[in-house]
């Protein structure tokens, strides 16, 4: 067919192309044959218009119209056109048909062949695809960066969660022992637990004079615990910040009124439910070796000692024995049956004498504790008394004493 003037002439059509037209209809063999794209003034792109004849067509394009005034044959295929067109020095151009409509308007669908030819060929006839602009797809080279940004953001997120949870971890040094340590050996400066929260405070951590101790060595395991109070007066501390001030006021008053070498117990039990290490397991106390001497801080001839005070009590006896520091035999006394003396107080000795481990060694009818294993009858071994004080001291212990105080048989 000969190319109109004013036109170009149209490049083949693919074979795939034509080949997918041929599916769609025999009709399209004009197109085929043709294999050229004429003028046509008013329409681009070769549209075609289906009758009822033809409503087998796939697709189901019915009534195709063609606007402005085609004058397409019903089935024939109608060939586009290419027009150009030179403008100088115009204004309002409007480039493109011009339709003002009046009343009703139908709008029939149309396509062009050769796109829909296209499709099929390429296996693509699936107009709700996504498809980027002027034919671009996404490559497997872009999905793979993707993923692999993705795979390096979970990547470093659970890197800083391993070490968030390894930080937080405490090394082999800064665990803590599996059994507790008395004296200054603690594991990173902590403080040791007796169980039930029931703290352990050395030394150190009360804030004890330097470079003092007691002068005789405490051998075990020890066959008694001796139970004493401070006395004088005193209410029960109830936090470590009082209690470690009364211990430091009881060791300088040892040390300087009493001229004893160290604070006279070995351990003392604070009102908090604490326990703060006096002279230790393995110094000897003020009143007699072969013993462990345990002070109730307060005065409980006036106030009653609390049950914290008891379960502290519980677990270092219960430590002690699992770690043969006590005898498996050991016995609790009050500090009245080991000399004439109001300690512990009646309020606590009359709890003492409740206690399983309790001896009634000292008290009327039995014998002073002690003699079975070589201790003297009175315990007071560090009691030193200036030889012109001797007959002053006397009565002084004289006016102090109190009867001792026989158990209920009941």
């Amino acid at each position: 067919m000969p190319n109109t003037p004013g036109s170009e002439p149209a490049s083949p059509v693919p074979e795939s192309v034509a080949a997918a037209l041929m599916r769609i209809h025999p009709r399209y063999n004009n197109f085929q044959q043709n294999n050229s794209m004429p003028h046509e003034s008013h329409a681009l792109g070769a549209r075609y218009q289906q009758s009822s004849e033809n409503s087998s067509i796939p697709g189901n394009h019915q009534n195709g119209v063609i606007p402005n005034g085609g004058n397409a044959q019903t089935g024939t295929l109608q060939p586009a056109a290419t027009s150009i067109i030179n403008l100088t020095n115009s204004s309002d151009v409007v480039i493109g048909p011009m339709t003002q409509y009046q009343g009703a308007v139908t709008i029939y669908q149309y396509m062009d062949a050769t796109v829909e030819a296209g499709r099929i060929a390429n296996g693509s006839n699936n107009q709700n695809n996504l498809e980027f602009p002027n034919g671009a797809r996404s490559s497997p080279c872009e999905r793979c960066i993707l993923y692999n940004i993705i795979l390096m953001l979970i990547i470093f997120g659970l890197s800083i969660l391993f070490y968030v949870i390894y930080a937080s971890t405490p090394s082999d040094s800064e665990r803590l022992p599996s059994s507790i340590l008395f004296g200054n050996n603690y594991f990173s400066n902590s403080i040791p637990n007796l169980g039930n929260g029931h703290m352990l405070l050395g030394r150190k951590n009360w804030g004890a004079q330097q470079g003092v101790q007691g002068p005789y060595e405490l051998e075990s395991p020890i066959p008694y615990v001796l139970i004493t109070h401070i006395g004088v007066h005193s209410k029960n501390c109830t936090n470590v910040h009082t209690c470690s001030i009364m211990m430091r006021t009881l060791q300088d008053a040892a040390i300087a009124e009493k001229y004893l070498s160290d604070i006279q117990s070995n351990f003392y039990l604070g009102g908090d439910g604490n326990v703060y290490v006096g002279r230790d397991w393995d110094r000897a106390n003020a009143y007699a070796n072969k013993s462990v001497a345990i002070c109730f801080m307060g005065d409980y001839g006036r106030y009653e000692p609390n049950e914290l005070q008891f379960s502290a009590l519980d677990h270092l006896l219960t430590y002690g024995e699992m770690h043969d520091l006590l005898a498996k035999d050991y016995r609790i006394v009050a500090h009245r049956q080991t000399k004439r003396t109001r300690s512990p107080g009646i309020k606590l000795y009359e709890k003492v004498i409740q206690l399983p481990r309790w001896s009634p060694c000292g008290t009327p009818g039995h014998e002073p504790c002690g003699t079975e294993v070589g201790l003297p009858t009175v315990w007071d071994q560090e009691n030193i008394k200036p030889s012109s004080d001797t007959s002053s001291s006397s009565n002084a212990t004289s006016s102090d004493a109190f009867p001792t105080v026989a158990p209920n048989k009941d």
